[in-house]
Parts: C-alpha cells; sequence; structure tokens
C-alpha cells in the first residue's frame, strides 16, 4: 500500500536561536525519530477539532523532519489548501520535559507539532507543500566491466544478466583462441624487449637500475675502471647505436653522470625535463607516492553557516532596547523657559506697578524617515545551497544590520556626507553627539601629559556637569573601549589598582553601567575628539506609525529569476528634554 503525505518540513532546525532566546542543539530529540505526533494549528490545544493532522518525525543530521498527513475534517481540509497554496509556510513543536544548560535545549519530548503564520525557529519551514511516497519495486544500477553502464528496473535483471553472462563467455572463448594461436619462433635481443616497453615501463627500469647502483655502492665503480663499464654501455642493449635516446636524454651521458654522482636515479632526476616527470604525476620521483596530497581528507567546515565578521555588537540591543517608544512618528516638543530673570516672582512696594511675567514657548517637530536594506540572490543559488537554509541566514543578517545602523544614528549619526543619498537624514533621526547644546550640552576634559591622567580628567568632569544634567533617573555612560581601558588602569601611588571592575568604576562616574561602543572610536568634530555620551536613553523617543514598524518583505523577479528581500522601517528619533545628555570632548593636539 502507499504511504502517502501532504507535505513535509523542518519542525525545528539545530543550532539556531529562536525567538525566545533559546538554541536547540543537535540530537535533542534524535530518539523519537520514527514516532508519529498530533498536527495542530497555532498550538491551541483547547478544541480537539484544533488537531488537523499528525506528523511521521525523521531525525536529520540539522534538525527534526516533519512528514505530515491532514485529517479529513473541515479544518483540516481548509489547512491543507492554505499548506497547497503556500499562505502557511511555517511550523513549530510543543515539547516539554527539557533538559537544558543555559540557553542552550539539549534534550526533551516533541509533543506536537503546529502549523503557525509565523516560526520562533527560523528554520522550521514547509519545504514540500506536496510530498508522495509509492512502494514501488526499487531500481538497480548494474555497471559492467566493458563500455556499456545501464541503469534497468530490477523486472528486466534476469534478461539482463542472462544478456551479460554471453558477452563474458564470448570475452574469455576469445582469449583462449589467442592463446592457441601460434606465436613466431624469433630470437629477440635485449634492446628489441627495451623498445618494446611503454614509457612508463622503461622509467620504471631507469629507477630499478638506480636502486641497485646505491645498493651496490662503491664497487660499480671499481668495476668500471677496469673496463666493465664499457661492455655495458655498448653491448647491454646489444644494438648497433651506441646511444640510446629516450625522451630527448642522452643515455650515454647519463650514465657517465651516474658514476660521477654514484646514483643512476639521481642523474636520471637531472636529464629528465619537466615533461617525464609529469607523465608519472610526481614533482619529485624520490618520494615513495606522487602528487600524496591527492590521498588528504576534504576539508570540513566547523560551523553549519558560515560565521558574520562583525563589530562587537552588545551596545546595539542596549540602545535600541533602552530608547523611548511611541505609536506615532511625528513628535511635537514644547518647553517654557522659565530660567530667566524675568520668569522670576517679584517683590512689591507699595504705590508701585506690578510688572507682568515674561517667559519664552519652545518648540521642536520632529518628522519620521526611511531606513532599508535589500538584498537578492539567483534562486538557482538558493537550491543548490543545501548544507543550510541560506534565506534564514540572509535575514537574520538584514535585521542585524539594521539594527545597527539605527542605533548608530541615535548616538553619533550615521557618518555619512550630506550629499550622500544613503544618508540617514539628522533632521529626522537626531543624533544625540551633534544635537543642539539645549539638548545635549557640550564639556571639554583637559588633555592630561600621559594616558593616566587624562583618564583622570574624564572622570573629574564626568562627576563635575553631573550638576547640569535634567534627564531622567541614573544615565548610562557610552564610551571607547580605549577611555574605558584606561580609566580601569588607573593605579595608586604604591601601585593598588584605583577601580577593582567596571561596577566600581561606574559608582564613581555616577552612572548605571559603562557601555563600550564600537563606532564612537575617531568621531571628530570642530577639532574635538567624542570621548563620551552620558545619557538615559528613555528621554530619547523613536516613534513609527502603524505600518511603519519594522517590516520584512518577499518578491520574485520573473524575468530574471532572482529572489529578492527588502527591510525596512519609518520611523524618528529625537531627545524630549532638555539637558538630558551630556557630551564630553577632548581637543585634538
Amino acid at each position: 500500500m502507499a504511504t502517502s503525505y501532504d507535505f513535509g518540513g523542518y519542525a525545528t532546525r539545530y543550532n539556531i536561536k529562536c525567538s525566545d532566546g533559546r538554541t536547540i542543539r543537535k540530537n535533542a530529540f534524535s530518539d523519537q525519530d520514527g514516532q508519529i505526533v498530533p498536527l495542530v494549528y497555532q498550538h491551541d490545544h483547547n478544541n480537539p477539532a484544533n488537531v488537523v493532522g499528525h506528523c511521521l518525525m525523521e531525525s536529520k543530521d540539522d534538525g527534526m523532519y516533519a512528514y505530515g498527513s491532514f485529517n479529513d475534517t473541515e479544518l483540516g481540509n481548509i489547512s491543507k489548501k492554505l499548506v497547497q497554496h503556500g499562505d502557511i509556510r511555517s511550523l513549530s513543536i510543543y515539547a516539554n520535559k527539557l533538559k537544558q544548560k543555559a540557553g542552550d535545549v539539549l534534550h526533551g519530548s516533541i509533543r506536537e507539532v503546529s502549523l503557525v503564520l509565523s516560526p520562533a525557529n527560523p528554520g522550521a519551514v514547509i519545504d514540500y507543500p506536496i510530498l508522495e511516497h509509492d512502494d514501488e519495486e526499487p531500481t538497480e544500477c548494474v555497471i559492467y566491466s566493458g563500455e556499456e553502464i545501464a541503469l534497468i528496473h530490477s523486472d528486466d535483471t534476469d534478461d539482463m544478466q542472462e544478456e551479460t553472462e554471453e558477452i563474458i563467455q564470448h570475452a574469455k572463448e576469445e582469449y583462449k583462441k589467442e592463446e592457441k594461436e601460434p606465436v613466431a619462433d624469433k630470437e629477440k635481443t635485449i634492446g628489441d624487449v627495451f623498445d618494446e616497453l611503454t614509457e612508463e615501463q622503461k622509467k620504471v627500469v631507469y629507477f630499478m637500475i638506480g636502486q641497485a647502483l646505491e645498493e651496490k655502492g662503491g664497487d660499480d665503480e671499481e668495476e668500471d675502471s677496469e673496463g666493465g663499464s664499457e661492455d655495458m654501455k655498448h653491448n647491454v642493449f646489444e644494438n648497433d647505436n651506441d646511444v640510446l635516446q629516450h625522451g630527448g636524454i642522452d643515455f650515454d651521458e647519463m650514465m657517465r653522470d651516474a658514476k660521477r654522482l654514484g646514483s643512476l636515479k639521481e642523474a636520471y632526476l637531472q636529464h629528465a625535463d619537466d615533461d617525464n616527470l609529469d607523465d608519472i604525476g610526481t614533482d619529485n620521483l624520490t618520494y615513495g607516492i606522487g602528487n600524496v596530497d591527492y590521498l588528504f581528507p576534504d576539508a570540513r567546515a566547523l560551523t553549519n553557516t558560515p560565521e558574520f565578521i562583525k563589530r562587537e555588537q552588545d551596545w546595539v540591543q542596549v540602545v535600541m532596547n533602552g530608547t523611548h517608544h511611541t505609536p506615532f512618528s511625528r513628535i511635537k516638543s514644547l518647553f517654557a523657559d522659565i530660567t530667566a530673570d524675568e520668569a522670576r516672582a517679584k517683590g512689591y512696594t507699595k504705590g508701585k506697578q506690578k510688572i507682568e511675567e515674561v517667559f519664552g514657548l519652545l518648540k521642536r517637530t520632529t518628522t519620521p524617515t526611511t531606513v532599508y536594506k535589500k538584498q537578492k540572490m539567483d534562486r538557482d543559488d538558493v537550491i543548490d545551497i543545501t548544507d543550510f537554509d541560506v534565506i534564514a541566514w540572509l535575514k537574520s543578517e538584514m535585521r542585524m544590520m539594521l539594527d545597527e545602523e539605527i542605533a548608530r544614528a541615535i548616538l553619533v549619526g550615521d557618518g555619512r556626507s550630506p550629499a550622500s543619498d544613503d544618508k540617514i537624514n539628522e533632521q529626522n533621526i537626531r543624533p544625540i553627539y551633534g544635537d543642539d547644546d539645549f539638548f545635549a550640552p557640550h564639556y571639554e576634559v583637559t588633555r592630561g601629559a600621559d594616558a593616566d591622567a587624562t583618564a583622570k580628567n574624564f572622570i573629574r568632569k564626568a562627576v563635575k556637569c553631573r550638576k547640569d544634567y535634567k534627564g531622567s533617573g541614573n544615565p548610562t555612560l557610552f564610551t571607547t573601549e580605549d577611555m574605558l581601558t584606561d580609566m580601569l588602569l588607573l593605579e595608586d601611588d604604591i601601585g593598588h589598582k584605583l577601580y577593582k571592575s567596571e561596577a566600581e568604576l561606574a559608582t564613581a562616574l555616577r552612572v548605571t553601567k559603562i557601555v563600550t561602543v564600537p563606532v564612537m572610536e575617531n568621531q571628530v568634530t570642530n577639532n574635538k575628539t567624542l570621548l563620551g555620551i552620558i545619557v538615559n536613553l528613555a528621554d530619547y523617543n523613536v516613534g513609527a506609525d502603524k505600518g511603519g514598524a519594522v517590516s520584512m518583505f518577499d518578491d520574485f523577479d520573473i524575468d530574471y529569476n532572482q529572489q529578492k528581500y527588502l527591510i525596512e522601517t519609518r520611523c524618528s528619533g529625537a531627545l524630549i528634554k532638555p539637558k538630558s545628555a551630556m557630551i564630553l570632548e577632548i581637543t585634538n593636539a
């Protein structure tokens, strides 16, 4: 009976970080190979009608593969059509009895597989919407030692075997016939026999003679001096010619060099040209195996997917998660400045006119801009890459780099020229470094005689300017790796470290934590280098209207057979509190 499945796909992939932060490690569910588990919709276990079928689990090296079959129920038929039409292309698992180590899932039991709209595991996708397996008779491949190679069905094997046996029997009879044919009785000289050798066989003869000379040592030289070599030189091949030319080699000259070098093998190597050496597949005949590197095992990758060469990105999530978010993108900030003397309350003198209070209003409006990243791949390449899910890998890179670019624009700007078409408009996402002094005043750090002195001056300035900070709560220091290192290396007069940890240093600086940012390196404006930004990112607002949040789009170009991918967001960003950030700089020498 034929076994039929409606679809096939990975229920989960190993070694891919899931949206909940956990990573399922290899063979975590391998003991469920061949088991059948329920197939449900969106992990809804409350209604039996939501069980739309079942899945046969298969353990593979890179994950658990599921062969799904739908029930003949209303929801089962609907689900089947959604999968066939490509509306649902993702799978998810529900598992319990988990054994975990930190964020790694080492073992567990899959209780059900679900059809989902968006997978937690990026590799859990349906790759075969319709998959049929029939119990047909297997085919066999029969390869004969002659010229014929045939691929035949097993029902034809007997006929082909009979035909093959006839061919083999005929070949044996021909061979025996040749053996019985009389050979002309002709006496051959050694030279005649040597001439009948192939080029490869002649080289073996040279090698064997060289080995014999080496084993015999210096005795040959004495015999040669007595004339023994003269007989060999002229009579060994019993040929009329005194000189044997082989592959462009002067045999007499080669023999004389063999006496001088004490090795016929070395003499041959000196006279042999590159073409002769290439014929036997080696560049050095003194080794036992030519081209021995052909026998080396193939190189193997240590990871399933290529590793990204990237900047340290821990700071990106600190920025993205720390900012204040609103569901609208057009931000208007209104302020009333009551710090001037005109806004102060006044004393009254009898008989004098009272003067009205006067203070100004300030307004700033920030509108959204679009930030995007686009990629494309030939569909042929996508199909040919079978070792890992290249699309999931590509999309993870796109999201990672989009987040980094937005975080960079928030802290220091994207660094591109204002004339560049790719620049993120700083009137839409306003960088903290470069914002108006009303929101982010600048403070200059005095340059010391050495790195230690400059680090001490940085700490002193950061603590002293804290009185001007008007932001929310306790801020964070964003700085460079070099500046943090210089501060941690500070010592007292007897060589003890002033700060044993980053936490101690953060306390001294009156900040909650210190975050190093690679993109802050070498940020220079008006001949001043940026050393640090002290800010509470809760005072920085990122706004996006409905539909403007981060979105991923897929498209297929039918004319060029290309898969195209776009990730983009439309948002605004700006500080919303006056003096909520402090910029620490140093004048360049």
